[in-house]
């Protein structure tokens, strides 16, 4: 299952346009509410989340997805039991953990990156990878460190959710949902 955590002021493009095609190639996606079954993004969209962050129970081979959105991002890191979710993805190596935009700098300030970490945030933000030792590049759309995703911005979206679908279901899915939206990058 692949848990993507919505808090108020979330970034809705890079919640939902992973979850589009997260489920396009027939991955199982729940939105995860914080504070509430619906959740307003960053732009005034409001959403229904599929059940609370307190009900998520993590197993073998699931997925906890960031968001970015400044708002959505404090309400993660404001919520007791996403930032266990967090802290079980990132010590365990049968979990992935993705984070987008904002959200890395949250891994940073958590102090759940180790000294080395490759990974991208939203331009401008870098310097709090680069203060918990993780090496930023910026250069890059996503990257994968391990068990760890991570996406630069709301224009990485398909990327970051097409790099979701190759690492959970193989380069093959990834392909046909790039074909059947017509992405190119």
């Amino acid at each position: 299952m692949v848990y993507i955590l919505l808090g108020t002021g979330f970034e809705e493009t890079e919640a939902l346009a992973p979850a589009d095609v997260l489920r396009r190639a027939n991955l199982p996606v729940s939105l995860v509410g914080i504070g509430g079954d619906t959740v307003t993004s960053s732009h005034s969209v409001t959403v229904r989340a599929d059940l609370p962050v307190e009900e998520v129970t993590l197993e073998e081979g699931d997925m906890v997805v960031l968001p970015g959105g400044l708002g959505g991002v404090a309400a993660i890191e404001g919520s007791e039991a996403a930032m266990a979710l967090i802290r079980q993805a990132m010590g365990d190596d049968k979990l992935w953990l993705a984070a987008i935009c904002a959200a890395p700098t949250l891994l940073a300030r958590a102090g759940l990156l180790s000294p080395g970490t490759r990974c991208v945030c939203y331009p401008s933000m870098e310097g709090a990878l680069s203060d918990a030792g993780a090496v930023p590049m910026m250069d890059h759309p996503v990257v994968i460190e391990g068990k760890l995703i991570t996406g630069r911005a709301a224009g990485s979206s398909f990327d970051f959710g097409l790099t979701l679908v190759e690492v959970l279901a193989g380069a093959a899915a990834a392909d046909q949902v790039r074909a059947a939206i017509h992405y190119r990058a």
